[in-house]
């Protein structure tokens, strides 16, 4: 392998909290994907280009978790509320730095399961499992300003505000800035 970097691949992983499960997602999950893709709230905040379209559920929970998962970029999940086994939201990694063990997680929660913290709980036990279980020593947010409902999940959730950066990523093909959050071991005590 002389020349040639190794690709690690982002860990299996599955979490439970008292009210979600965080499971890998699979192509019978591409209904409630589409779902939660499709609705105007998700779509304001997506970092989406206008010409791209929807994101395609079948797609997003089969070829695209695998791409990102061999690739070691991230990964991409579900949201389970256990009362009823619904998938009620997509979470994921990217920007995955093996040598800092650091990843970039995101989410987006289906129009009816807003406003009563199932994000914050599924972002918190990710965040959590990727640090104690994973070796990861940070887990960045990054939130659109404006997005003030992300930004709530980030603080409930107990990632540090660290600062704007600057014409940092876009929505719907416009530059914007970006809120860093982050969340590491010391954030644990």
């Amino acid at each position: 392998m002389i020349g040639q970097v190794a690709v690690r691949r982002f860990p299996a992983l599955t979490v439970s909290t008292p009210r979600t499960e965080v499971r890998q997602l699979v192509a019978a999950d591409a209904e409630a994907v589409d779902e939660v893709f499709a609705d105007r709230q998700t779509q304001r905040w997506l970092p989406l280009a206008d010409s791209s379209g929807q994101i395609d559920g079948r797609a997003w929970c089969t070829e695209l978790a695998r791409q990102r998962r061999d690739s070691g970029d991230g990964d991409h999940w579900a949201v389970v509320r256990r009362e009823d086994r619904r998938v009620v939201g997509c979470l994921w990694t990217r920007r995955t730095d093996w040598g800092a063990r650091l990843t970039e997680v995101s989410y987006a929660i289906a129009p009816h399961a807003r406003g009563y913290g199932l994000a914050v709980e599924a972002v918190d036990a990710v965040a959590i499992a990727l640090l104690l279980e994973h070796g990861f020593q940070r887990v960045e947010l990054r939130v659109a300003p404006g997005n003030v409902a992300s930004r709530r999940v980030a603080e409930k959730a107990g990632f540090s505000y660290e600062g704007l950066l600057r014409n940092a990523g876009f929505v719907h093909g416009a530059r914007v800035d970006l809120e860093l959050w982050s969340f590491v071991s010391a954030d644990l005590r």
